[in-house]
């Protein structure tokens, strides 16, 4: 399954929020393109889809920003995703309906439809909280230090 860039950086930003809000009450989208080296307008349009599909909310002054609208272990990828890219869950077009009904009822019965419903199970399992987490357990791998 290929996700696309908006799905991943809207995956990214959200990991981030999760690090960052412990020690902020919003963070900025400034500060999320400092720290992932995303454009800032496209960070934008990516937190527009996001507030709304309902998984962060906006505060506006000096000390705005965004903040996640539920708890981190409330939030899944599959909401994510789906906030960002519903394209991603639409239904497998019809191929062969017209000249073969028989084929095409298999297809999504047996491939497509448990396809479908397996890739959000899996998705709604999986919470923002838990790829925060698990991000934590990498941090620091792979950075080797060098001394001369």
């Amino acid at each position: 399954m290929k996700l696309s860039a908006k799905v991943r950086y809207a995956l990214a930003a959200t990991i981030r929020m999760v690090q960052i809000h412990a020690a902020e009450k919003s963070v900025t989208v400034a500060r999320l393109v400092e720290d992932l080296a995303i454009s800032k307008i496209y960070l934008e349009q990516i937190f527009s889809l996001l507030k709304r599909g309902r998984i962060v909310t906006s505060i506006k002054g000096a000390r705005g920003g965004y903040l996640l609208a539920r708890p981190a272990q409330q939030i899944s990828v599959y909401e994510i995703i789906a906030a960002v890219d519903a394209s991603l869950f639409s239904r497998t077009p019809k191929t062969v309906d017209n000249n073969a009904p028989d084929i095409e009822a298999t297809m999504h019965t047996v491939i497509f439809d448990k396809l479908d419903k397996t890739i959000i199970t899996t998705l709604s399992d999986i919470t923002l909280a838990t790829l925060a987490a698990e991000t934590e357990k990498h941090r620091g791998k792979d950075n080797y230090m060098y001394y001369l």
